[in-house]
């Protein structure tokens, strides 16, 4: 009898521990489908449009930006950054190419990285963004880029 009831429970503990990494992974797998969605309809769209609203909308209001262009120190604030999209040619009316690319998306609990290649202009930027979830909604916290030669 003892055996059995071992082996029962045995069994039911597995059955439970193989129930919750499923239930996180399929949390995870939809976090990173509302992320890609950020990127893609947000993010991308709004540089490639040069539409600040679409931008404010996956930024979070006290986001930072850093990194390097053609070699030079950048770092903007989020009204920088809008006020430079805002009152630059945007990709689609320049004419020049614009690609995009998510290499990769890694999540944990509330935060998130995503590494992109944005191609636009004459510029390669590979990016890291910080994502955090915040009342529900994935935003940019932190955003770091390279101009990268190709």
């Amino acid at each position: 009898m003892k055996p059995f009831l071992l082996t029962a429970f045995l069994i039911c503990l597995l059955a439970a521990l193989k129930a919750q990494p499923n239930q996180q992974m399929n949390n995870d797998q939809q976090d990173q489908a509302l992320i890609r969605q950020a990127l893609e309809n947000n993010y991308f769209k709004g540089i490639y449009e040069g539409d600040i609203d679409l931008l404010k909308q996956v930024y979070y209001k006290d986001v930072l930006m850093f990194g390097d262009v053609q070699g030079a120190p950048y770092f903007r604030t989020l009204d920088q950054y809008l006020d430079g999209v805002k009152n630059r040619k945007s990709p689609r009316d320049s004419g020049k190419p614009f690609k995009t690319d998510i290499i990769s998306i890694k999540l944990i609990n509330s935060i998130a990285v995503a590494e992109l290649k944005v191609k636009m202009y004459d510029f390669n930027y590979h990016e890291f963004l910080s994502f955090h979830k915040l009342d529900g909604k994935w935003l940019i916290v932190n955003k770091m880029i390279s101009d990268v030669n190709e």
